[in-house]
């Protein structure tokens, strides 16, 4: 197959490309690189640092004629999306509207959408949360993620559009922004590596799914040619997670234990915009598709923490006194 990953120099996409040319695909990226890293982007790809409102991305559709287009790129702060909700729908909505526009023209036989489990719910009613559960975001992030969906929903009921939506936990792994707010794993390992104070935003117990990047990534290669069901309530959206809710406060000791950290964590204040408590039902793709999360987070800890030994500064890292 021929395959566009926009947001392909990212810490997700970039690991969905090499698996997509790992099984014999052409792969071109499309990265603006305002948090992918062009060192990520696999030699074997093709790559266009273009931002995905540049009209000029027309034309690689119309040279390329892609058969697939995953589309990672987005503004994935919650917290900046609370700061600057225009910028958010420009990117998030007005982006993605318009590379949906070009896949219709250009006769893209399937487009698969990363979308959140994580924003999308809010505050749920049930966990953990099936993907018929009511979506109400609370934050710009997550309804621009929603607004999408629904765009979708209406571009297959007009034109007949081809399209599947993943809806995301909290990935972690390695590759991960440890300078973000999006990836709180990272963000922990790369502080407690250096020997730096950790911030706990809120009391600590607020929990996520937290799901290994290398699961992520086979639920993308299913999503390539699995059957698409368009039946109600929900049509071709997935949770990809574990169905399980991870406190922040465990993940905190997890890697503590794994780096030898001796700090305690410092309290701060909770952040507007976050779920207190999230989880996700992903029985509807194992029941279809065959996909479920098989790297135990014990296990994705220790992948991440021996990746961030490896690729920060090494006069930087302390070296473990002790592990899980």
């Amino acid at each position: 197959m021929r395959i566009i990953v926009t947001g392909g120099a990212g810490f997700i996409g970039s690991h969905v490309v090499d698996r997509y040319l790992e099984l014999g695909h052409e792969v071109m990226v499309i990265d603006d690189l305002t948090t992918g890293k062009r060192e990520y982007v696999h030699p074997d790809a093709v790559f266009f640092h273009m931002d995905i409102l540049d009209p000029r991305i027309e034309r690689i559709f119309k040279d390329f004629k892609p058969d697939v287009v995953s589309h990672h790129a987005a503004q994935i702060s919650v917290i900046k999306s609370t700061q600057d909700p225009i910028y958010d729908a420009q990117i998030n909505i007005l982006g993605s509207l318009r590379i949906i526009q070009y896949c219709l023209k250009y006769d893209v036989q399937r487009f698969i959408f990363i979308s959140t489990g994580g924003a999308l719910y809010g505050n749920p009613q049930t966990l953990p949360c099936k993907e018929e559960h009511p979506a109400h975001p609370l934050s710009p992030y997550g309804v621009a993620k929603l607004s999408v969906e629904k765009y979708l929903y209406a571009y297959h009921i007009n034109y007949g559009f081809p399209y599947v939506v993943l809806r995301y936990g909290n990935v972690y792994g390695p590759r991960q922004d440890p300078y973000g707010e999006a990836g709180v794993v990272a963000i922990f390992t790369e502080r407690m590596l250096r020997n730096q104070p950790v911030q706990i935003f809120g009391d600590g117990t607020q929990e996520r799914d937290f799901v290994y990047v290398e699961d992520v990534v086979e639920a993308n290669v299913l999503a390539l040619d699995a059957p698409i069901h368009n039946t109600e309530p929900t049509g071709p959206v997935y949770n990809i997670g574990t169905g399980k809710g991870t406190s922040v406060n465990e993940i905190f000791e997890g890697l503590k234990a794994i780096t030898g950290y001796e700090q305690a964590p410092q309290m701060e204040p909770p952040r507007p915009g976050e779920v207190y408590k999230i989880y996700l039902d992903a029985t509807k793709i194992e029941r279809e598709w065959g996909w479920k999360a098989r790297v135990s987070l014990r296990e994705g800890l220790q992948r991440t923490v021996t990746w961030f030994q490896k690729n920060l500064n090494p006069s930087a890292v302390t070296t473990p006194t002790r592990r899980a």
